[in-house]
């Protein structure tokens, strides 16, 4: 069983692309059960944000289990897996534990350093236990990604110089309005996680007024609660839009619930920060006159932001020791199915040869046949005994794998693969047929 992530980011797929493959938490559980009917994954994460969709899986093939997810994928988003390959990124085994490592910290995300995301990763996780989709191989790895994703934000400390998406988006917005939000009135549009980091961000900004909206009232109040904020239902928008200075929107709505016309009735200038993939702010409120808007899109398209002061450096040698470790201690629980492949070829060669010797001298008795299998099998055993004690010393050290994968080219035991793929590469892996080419290939 090895490891594979598929998915999309804001690095590879503008935000239209990333609007079609998110993954409403209801439809979660459907999209993983479909993925383990099949023949190639065995065990799956799902995690999806308002910046990326990725499919964590153990896969007894990597093109089979490949082409499998791509094509959930593909079915998902309304698209052709050709289109959608394009903008998917594949990672495999030691990549791939870097990658969630990476994920799990705020260090792949488009405010690098963010906090937000290690709570995502661990809510995708819980799902996945929940539901018994993950087993040991994504037990191991989402559980330690999590340590990881605590220990980069305990001793890297890249919070103190990465803010949330919220913020990132609210500096943005008050740069390109030059202004800010201080003793202004506020509407946050959603209550659940997005929209209380948007409350939290707004009031230590010093909004003189705010305002919460959302669908569900009684949620809405509990977020106000915690904010000294005045409550609103989403269909009593209209009344209080032509109160405020600043609109945050973040809910979960797979269309969007602000557009020109919605906001005709507003004051002269106007921040409207759009947080939410899907969109929730339509395209036509771009052009309207005293507007500023800024959305997930326009942070990707100023290259995000990201953690200075050497708060990442320090970040990414925490990872490099930490997947360090961890492939370390993985490899040296593969090694043994690698042993247990060699002495199984060993004895399959054994015995077609025995089996030869009683065809070519029936003569021999049977104490006599018994008592050269003994010998044979002691000769090769000796022979492998050292080999294989070796190769499980050296599995256990940095760089590690290659010794195994030696291994098991040199005895045929299986064939290599492919360890990370991007972009337009991802389109020839999916072209390799995962009947014909790698059904032994993991």
């Amino acid at each position: 069983m090895n490891l594979l992530v598929v998915g999309a980011s804001h690095r590879t797929a503008p935000v239209s692309m990333l609007e079609r493959l998110s993954i409403p938490s209801a439809r979660t559980v459907e999209l993983a059960t479909e993925l383990l009917a099949g023949r190639y994954v065995a065990e799956t994460v799902v995690l999806s944000t308002c910046n990326r969709t990725e499919v964590y899986a153990a896969v007894d093939s990597f093109h089979g289990g490949l082409t499998q997810i791509a094509e959930l994928l593909a079915r998902h988003a309304g698209v052709a897996v050709d289109e959608l390959s394009g903008h998917l990124y594949v990672r495999h085994e030691g990549d791939a534990i870097r990658h969630a490592f990476a994920v799990a910290s705020g260090l792949d995300s488009l405010v690098a350093g963010e906090a937000q995301i290690l709570g995502q990763f661990r809510d995708a996780y819980d799902l996945a236990r929940d539901h018994g989709f993950a087993a040991r191989t994504l037990h191991e790895l989402m559980q330690t990604a999590l340590r990881v994703g605590k220990r980069v934000h305990n001793e890297a400390h890249v919070d103190a110089a990465a803010p949330s998406v919220v913020a990132a988006v609210l500096d943005r917005a008050t740069e390109l309005a030059e202004t800010d939000v201080d003793g202004a009135s506020a509407l946050v549009i959603g209550a659940g996680s997005m929209g209380a980091l948007a409350s939290s961000a707004l009031r230590r900004r010093g909004v003189a007024t705010l305002h919460v909206a959302n669908r569900d009232i009684e949620r809405a109040k509990r977020l106000a609660a915690n904010y000294d904020a005045r409550v609103w239902r989403l269909d009593e928008l209209a009344a209080v839009l032509p109160e405020v200075d600043v609109i945050v929107t973040a809910t979960g709505a797979p269309a969007p619930i602000l557009d020109a016309a919605t906001l005709a009735a507003r004051r002269s200038r106007l921040i409207v920060c759009d947080v939410a993939v899907p969109r929730d702010v339509a395209s036509d409120v771009e052009g309207l006159a005293g507007v500023t808007l800024v959305d997930i899109a326009a942070l990707s398209a100023s290259g995000g932001l990201a953690a200075g002061g050497g708060y990442l450096e320090a970040a990414e040698r925490i990872l490099a020791e930490e997947t360090d470790a961890f492939r370390t201690v993985a490899l040296s629980a593969q090694v043994a199915p690698t042993v247990a492949a060699l002495r199984t070829r060993a004895d399959e060669v054994v015995d077609a040869e025995l089996s030869r010797l009683t065809r070519r001298t029936p003569e021999l008795t049977d104490d006599q046949r018994a008592e050269v299998a003994h010998t044979v099998h002691r000769v090769v055993r000796q022979l492998l005994h050292q080999p294989t004690v070796r190769v499980r010393q050296l599995a256990a050290e940095p760089g590690g794998e290659s010794y195994t994968r030696m291994v098991r080219e040199l005895f045929a035991l299986d064939s290599p693969v492919l360890q990370s793929v991007d972009g337009g590469d991802v389109a020839d892996c999916l072209r390799v047929s995962p009947t014909t080419s790698d059904t032994n290939d993991m």
